[in-house]
């Protein structure tokens, strides 16, 4: 028998299997897949952490800096109050005594207001606002609507005068914001005149150390302000919500929160939808960003566009500059088609069926003129040509005058058509601009059916040109009878001249068109 192999002899030349070294294969490639998956991770963590650091910095610097220019703020803010102080006392004690001295004088020029410049204009509301007298300084701007321009210049000053100014324009405002108080006067429409108002406060109030970041507004002015911006959002609910209410309220109230410096966080949805609202205003675009909406400014002329109104979306670019994001040259030519195809509508629109191409131009020269107006202002006619919108607006300007041309007008002379003599002079009821002559009228003649006519050589029976030109009646002494010589001058018939009655006449009567000749 043979002898038994040792075992480890057995282990050391036993080769090993392939499925043995693939297993051994496919662990190194996911233990070095696992690896480079770790790896990334890890690099990716390391990035983060840099960018999150180096973030953390850049607020922390910002932080910084942010906080040094406020305490910088708070410190000149601080050391200016004196000076301030100072200021609004000397010009509270010029005020009062130049209100005191003034208080019972009388204004030089006309008292009613009727001023021939400038300098007198600003001398009547200087003598308002010395005295506080501001129902007086209220009618007589609102008297003044034609000198808009001169008084956005003077009133300032003017106001400057006021021993509290911000409280004076308050007053002063009271009969129609909030609320219009006027009663049956409230087809005026004043908001112009308060927005005016409040527009020249600024200057007025600001802090003449630090500027516009400080308004010289008592506590308790500011306090009741706030109280009339209250009162005016709860009137909204009683007026049917911001889609009823008038755009010069709407201007009104918002340039009222701008004067005083009482903008609300939480209202910001509110005063957005009153700008849009109230966006064709021109003041519109520079009030949304006082009243803090700059970062809305891309949605609103968003939503501008969207309702048609690309006019006011041009405006808005122009003064937010946001011109890059918004062409103009395309809202105006997208403007215009809508207004073609407003037009073509009203001419298929059967209740429009006897004026619709009147209305129909009448949109179009409207959006025609609008344009042009654009793109004048705003320097676009390298991009967009005027020429064939000019003609366009002459053609249907053409158009409009030539319909307007009147009928021709028939000759006045009317023939009889049986022998061709002239008709007998038209009812006086059928023209209402007979002529009536200051001089004696000849009395009129009937005659008879039996009587002969003249000879050829007389001419027939003129038509009387008074009953249908401008001229005096022609006296002809041929066309009548010797016997019926007119009255001499200077006598007027007292009343018509009775006659018998003929044939065709059977009432005993003259005809009735003869009752011209007797006015």
């Amino acid at each position: 028998m043979g002898s038994i192999p040792d075992p480890g002899e057995l282990t050391e030349l036993t080769q090993p299997s392939f499925d043995e070294f693939q297993r051994q294969t496919s662990l190194m490639t996911s233990c070095t897949l696992l690896w480079k998956e770790l790896s990334d991770h890890i690099n990716s963590l390391e990035q983060n952490l840099m960018r999150q650091s180096e973030a953390l910095k850049s607020k922390i610097e910002t932080l910084e800096s942010e906080t040094k220019a406020s305490l910088d703020s708070l410190k000149k803010r601080e050391l200016s109050i004196e000076d301030s102080v100072k200021i609004a006392l000397n010009r509270v004690e010029f005020h009062t005594k130049a209100a005191l001295k003034t208080f019972n004088d009388d204004v030089e020029g006309n008292p009613e207001g009727e001023v021939d410049d400038g300098d007198g204009l600003l001398q009547l509301l200087k003598s308002t606002c010395l005295k506080m007298e501001a129902r007086e300084f209220w009618n007589f701007v609102t008297c003044k609507k034609k000198e808009i321009d001169l008084l956005r210049e003077k009133i300032p000053a003017a106001l400057s005068e006021c021993i509290d100014p911000a409280r004076f324009v308050m007053e002063a405002i009271s009969e129609v914001f909030p609320l219009d108080k006027r009663g049956n006067e409230r087809g005026n429409d004043l908001g112009w005149a308060s927005v005016l108002i409040l527009e020249s406060l600024i200057p007025v109030v600001v802090d003449p150390v630090i500027g516009k970041s400080r308004m010289l507004v008592t506590p308790s002015v500011k306090e009741k302000a706030k109280e009339i911006a209250e009162t005016w959002k709860k009137s909204l609910e009683e007026r049917g919500g911001i889609v009823n209410v008038r755009t010069p309220d709407v201007h009104t109230f918002l340039q009222h929160l701008v004067t005083f410096g009482i903008v609300k966080k939480d209202d910001l949805e509110l005063y957005r939808k009153l700008v849009v609202g109230s966006a064709w205003r021109k003041q519109m675009p520079k009030l949304a960003v006082s009243l803090g909406l700059g970062d809305k400014m891309h949605d609103m002329i968003e939503e501008l566009i969207s309702k048609g109104q690309q006019l006011d979306a041009v405006h808005f670019t122009y003064e937010v500059g946001l011109v890059d994001k918004f062409p103009p040259v395309p809202l105006l030519k997208a403007f215009l088609r809508d207004a073609k195809k407003a037009a073509s509508s009203i001419l298929d629109d059967p209740n429009n069926a006897g004026r619709a191409a009147q209305l129909a131009a009448r949109k179009e020269q409207s959006a025609l003129r609008a344009v042009i107006k654009y793109i004048e202002e705003y320097k676009l006619e390298a991009e967009f040509s005027l020429e064939n919108l000019k003609k366009r607006l002459e053609q249907l300007e053409k158009t409009k005058t030539e319909k307007r041309k009147p009928a021709a007008v028939p000759a006045n002379k009317r023939t009889r058509a049986s022998n061709g003599g002239p008709m007998p002079p038209a009812k006086a009821g059928r023209l209402m601009n007979a002529y009536v002559s200051s001089f004696p009228a000849p009395p009129t003649f009937f005659r008879s059916p039996s009587h002969t006519q003249y000879p050829a050589a007389v001419p027939a029976y003129p038509s009387p040109p008074a009953m249908y030109g401008s001229r005096s009646p022609p006296f002809n002494p041929y066309a009548y009878s010797p016997e019926a010589a007119p009255p001499p001058a200077g006598s007027y018939p007292g009343a018509p001249m009775n006659y018998p009655a003929y044939g065709g006449y059977g009432n005993g009567l003259a005809p009735a068109y003869q009752q011209a000749y007797y006015r």
